[in-house]
C-alpha cells in the first residue's frame, strides 16, 4: 500500500496523521494474519478462489447469502452448482428442486425466485453473460447494491465498495463515518476513500468482522485499532 489517503474521525480528537486507510487496513491484516487460526475466509472470498472469479455463480452466491451465515452460503451454493453448473441449466431448472436444495437457508422460497428470475433473464436479455455494468445488475430481481458491488469487485475485479452489516459497524465504530444505514455508509466511503482500496475494502473488514470487531462482544482487547477507535474510547469512559 503505498498511496496516502487521509481520513478524517467523526467526532474524535484522535490526531489525523495517525488515521489513513492503508493504515487501518494494514492493521486489520496483520491482526488477522497473528490470528490465522481463528479466522476464516468469507463465503464470497471462498467462493471466488474455489470458481475461479465465476461471475455468475458470484452473482448467485451474493444473492444467496443474504441474511444467512457465512457457513450455510458456502455449503448451499457448492451442492447448488454440483447439481446446475451453468446459468443455462438453473434458468430451466425446476423450482421446487431449487427449492429442495436451498431449503436450509433464510428465505429460500423468495430466494429460489429470484435466482431462477435472474438466470432467465440472462440467457435471454444477456446472451447467458453476467452484465458488468451496475446499472444492469441493479436492473435484475434481487439485486441491490450490496449484491451488484460484490459482483464487480469479486468477479469483474472492478472498483467498486460493497457495504453489508459488517462494513457499516465497524466504518461506524470506529468514526470513520458516522451514518444511519449502508447506502449512506457507502457514498461516505466512496468520498473518503481513495480507489486503490475499494477492492479490499470489503473483504478485509467482513474479515474483521466475524473474527474481531463482532456485533455483540466484540475482541476489542486484541483488536489493533483500540487506539484510534471511538467505540473503545467511548466504553473505557463508561
Amino acid at each position: 500500500m503505498k498511496k496516502k489517503s487521509n481520513i478524517k474521525l467523526q467526532n474524535n480528537n484522535i490526531p489525523q496523521e495517525l488515521i489513513k486507510i492503508e493504515n487501518i487496513l494494514n492493521r486489520m491484516e496483520t491482526t488477522l494474519n497473528y490470528l490465522e487460526n481463528l479466522s476464516r475466509r468469507t463465503a464470497l472470498k471462498e467462493l471466488q478462489i474455489e470458481e475461479d472469479n465465476d461471475p455468475f455463480k458470484i452473482l448467485i452466491g451474493t444473492m444467496l447469502s443474504a441474511r444467512s451465515r457465512d457457513e450455510t452460503t458456502s455449503k448451499i451454493v457448492r451442492k447448488l452448482f454440483q447439481k446446475y453448473k451453468n446459468v443455462l441449466e438453473l434458468a430451466n431448472a425446476d423450482l421446487n428442486d431449487i427449492k429442495s436444495i436451498i431449503f436450509s437457508i433464510g428465505f429460500y422460497n423468495t430466494k429460489s425466485e429470484r435466482i431462477k428470475q435472474v438466470s432467465q433473464i440472462i440467457v435471454e436479455k444477456f446472451h447467458g453473460i453476467v452484465p458488468t455494468k451496475i446499472e444492469d445488475l441493479l436492473a435484475l430481481p434481487g439485486v441491490g447494491r450490496k449484491t451488484a458491488n460484490c459482483v464487480l469487485v469479486y468477479a469483474f475485479n472492478k472498483p467498486a465498495i460493497p457495504v453489508d452489516i459488517h462494513v457499516h459497524r465497524i466504518s461506524n465504530r470506529i468514526g470513520i463515518v458516522k451514518t444511519q444505514n449502508v447506502k449512506k455508509t457507502e457514498e461516505e466511503l466512496i468520498k473518503i476513500v481513495d480507489k486503490e482500496y475499494w477492492l479490499i475494502l470489503n473483504n478485509i473488514f467482513v474479515t474483521y468482522g466475524q473474527n474481531i470487531c463482532l456485533p455483540i462482544g466484540p475482541k476489542c482487547q486484541i483488536c489493533s485499532l483500540k487506539g484510534i477507535c471511538n467505540f473503545y474510547t467511548n466504553q473505557k469512559k463508561i
